[in-house]
C-alpha cells in the first residue's frame, strides 16, 4: 500500500505510433514507476514520493501481436507473407491473450497505472477497462456487454449482440501487471479495417465474428471524438484526476 496516494493521470495522445516505439515508451514509464515503488519501500516514512501514472492512446501502423498464452498456429499467413503482402509485422509479448491485431483506424489505450493507488484487484481492474468501453459504445447508441462464463469459458473483452444470435467482438483487452504496476491495454476497432483480421483467429476464437464502430454506424467516427469518450468514463470509473501542470 502506497503511503502517499496519487489519483491523478497524465493522458498522452501519441498518435499514429510504430508499435515497437510505443512498447518501448510502455516499458520506460512501467520502469520509473516501479523503481519509484522500490525506492519508497527502501527509504523512511518523510521520504516517501507519490508514484506516477499514465494513460496513452494512439494507433499503430498493421501489426500482430501474440500474448504469453498465444498459439502460433492462430496465424494463418506465413510470417514472410504478412510483411511482403500485408505491410504487417508480427511481435510476440508479456501480457494475457492470444494473437489479435492492431492498425489504423483502431484505438488503442494503454494505461500505465499503479493500481496502489486505485485499489489491488486486477479482475475489477480489467471489468472497469471493458465497463468504459460498455459507456462508450452506448454514448453512440450500441448495447454493448460481456460474455460471462468460469475461467477459459470467459471471453476477455467487450462485445455485441451478446445475448443474440451473432455476437461480434468490437473490444479485444490484454493487460501485464508487475508490482500492482499495469501495462498493455484495450483495442477498440473504431474505423479498422475488418479484413486484417482474416489472417488470424482473433483471441484463439473461431466461431465469432469482429466488428468495429464505422461498420455499426455506418459512417466513420473520429478517433480523437472517442478516445475522449473512454477518458471520461476512465477517470470516472477509476475516480481518477486529471494531472495538473
Amino acid at each position: 500500500m502506497n503511503r502517499v496516494i496519487n489519483k491523478q493521470v497524465d493522458v498522452r495522445k501519441l498518435g499514429s505510433i510504430a508499435y515497437q516505439e510505443a512498447w518501448d515508451e510502455q516499458e520506460r514509464l512501467f520502469s520509473t514507476i516501479v523503481d519509484r515503488k522500490l525506492a519508497n519501500r527502501a527509504g523512511s516514512p518523510d521520504e516517501q514520493q507519490s508514484t506516477a501514472n499514465y494513460l496513452l492512446f494512439c494507433e499503430h501502423p498493421h501489426v500482430y501481436t501474440i500474448g504469453t498464452s498465444g498459439h502460433e498456429e492462430n496465424l494463418l499467413v506465413d510470417e514472410n507473407r504478412l510483411a511482403s503482402e500485408f505491410g504487417a509485422s508480427l511481435f510476440k509479448i508479456r501480457r494475457g491473450g492470444d494473437i489479435t491485431y492492431h492498425g489504423p483506424g483502431q484505438l488503442v489505450g494503454y494505461p500505465i497505472l499503479d493500481l496502489d493507488n486505485f485499489f489491488t484487484d486486477i479482475h475489477r481492474y480489467m471489468r472497469l477497462l471493458e465497463e468504459s468501453i460498455i459507456l462508450t459504445l452506448a454514448d453512440y447508441g450500441l448495447q454493448a456487454g460481456r460474455i460471462e462464463g468460469v475461467g477459459a469459458e470467459r471471453l476477455t473483452g467487450v462485445w455485441l449482440d451478446v445475448a443474440g444470435n451473432n455476437p461480434r467482438k468490437i473490444c479485444a483487452l490484454g493487460v501485464k501487471a508487475s508490482r500492482w504496476v499495469t501495462m498493455h491495454g484495450f483495442a477498440l476497432n473504431v474505423n479498422t479495417d475488418l479484413s486484417y483480421f482474416n489472417h488470424i483467429v482473433p483471441c484463439g476464437i473461431t466461431d465469432k465474428a469482429v466488428t468495429s464502430l464505422a461498420l455499426e454506424l455506418g459512417h466513420e467516427v473520429p478517433l480523437d471524438e472517442v478516445s475522449d469518450k473512454v477518458q471520461q468514463h476512465l477517470f470516472t470509473l477509476f475516480d481518477m484526476e486529471p494531472v495538473t501542470q
